[in-house]
């Protein structure tokens, strides 16, 4: 898979939806050898069309990451108890929120009509398994179809639909989970063990990545069984990213000492810099994804442009402290030294 895509780097660049991962971090990944992935969760196809135009141009390997259908239904009544008690927040802000949930697939069939229309070297999914033919028609236009998997099950339900490979995640990784049954509790296992695992049930290239942030947890993924290690955490302050600059310096501030996974800002588990947001709601927060992700979405974009990072999801993987303002050529480059 690799040399199929001409990589000579194993250490990709983890697509981050929202923002941090701009068209020049993966652009600047696939001249280091590496691979990055442009980010098309949250973007109309129109704005995906337009980062894989820019992308395109330099003439790179890269890849497309999009969110596969998998809603969590929202309980209405449960939806508008919780819209009042974010309302107290937003206040602060100037802002009204949704009163009533809003759902949606992401445009999902809008994106892939467009890699089928004009086909990209890779395509990886998350929060869900695209339909067979989906991945077959894909595979069929010469796209690679890579699937986010987070345990056995997944792995061997990902196969069986035809995809070429799997990027296992750990529940160490930043932002939202990969995970097919995002209501039941993420297992804590290390990502080597959950590498060696899948491996040895399943006959397909993995890309393992989840708290990846020193060449030598880097080297040992790739000693485990990995073809390639992926990263996102480490490269939420490289000059490339696109990141807040409130989310960048809450990955500096010595209050933040842990993360957590929560599913106070968007009704599905993912892992962030604990804050004031999460300690207040997590407890009381419903399930309901894209709803809650909707619902805050206006609050959290204010509160990172007003610098108030307790009101944001400060997306972040467990090696959060490694992340350095430098190049993303040379973080990529050093996480491989080891190998």
């Amino acid at each position: 898979m690799l040399s199929q895509l001409g990589i000579t780097l194993p250490v990709l660049a983890a697509p981050m939806a929202g923002g941090p991962t701009s068209p020049a971090m993966v652009v600047a990944a696939g001249r280091a050898g590496s691979l990055g992935m442009v980010a098309a969760g949250y973007k109309t196809a129109q704005a995906v069309e337009e980062q894989i135009r820019q992308v395109r141009a330099e003439s790179i390997p890269f890849g497309v990451n999009i969110f596969a259908p998998n809603p969590v239904p929202v309980d209405a009544e449960l939806y508008r108890w919780y819209a009042a008690e974010i309302q107290r927040d937003a206040v602060r802000f100037g802002l009204t929120l949704p009163a009533e949930p809003i759902e949606d697939n992401d445009s999902f069939e809008d994106k892939i009509e467009l890699l089928l229309d004009d086909p990209v070297p890779l395509a990886s999914f998350t929060f869900g398994i695209p339909p067979q033919r989906v991945i077959a028609a894909l595979k069929a236009a010469g796209t690679i179809v890579v699937q986010t998997v987070t345990n056995r099950a997944e792995a061997i339900a990902a196969r069986d639909a035809g995809v070429d490979a799997l990027a296992v995640q750990a529940h160490t990784a930043g932002g939202h989970s990969g995970t097919l049954t995002p209501t039941e509790p993420l297992v804590p296992t290390p990502i080597s063990t959950l590498v060696a695992d899948i491996t040895r049930a399943v006959e397909l290239p993995v890309i393992a990545g989840g708290g990846l942030a020193t060449p030598q947890a880097v080297a040992e993924v790739l000693r485990a069984g990995a073809a390639a290690a992926v990263v996102g955490t480490v490269l939420l302050r490289a000059s490339e990213s696109g990141a807040s600059a409130t989310h960048q310096a809450a990955l500096l501030d010595p209050a933040r000492t842990e993360t957590v996974i929560t599913r106070a800002f968007t009704g599905r588990p993912a892992r962030g810099l604990r804050n004031a947001f999460i300690d207040a709601h997590e407890a009381d927060a419903p399930w309901g994804y894209p709803a809650i992700h909707y619902l805050t979405s206006p609050l959290r974009k204010a509160a990172a442009a007003a610098g108030q990072p307790d009101f944001v999801h400060l997306w972040a993987g467990t090696g959060y402290r490694q992340a350095t303002d430098e190049p993303t050529a040379d973080i990529l480059q050093r996480l491989a030294s080891g190998l």
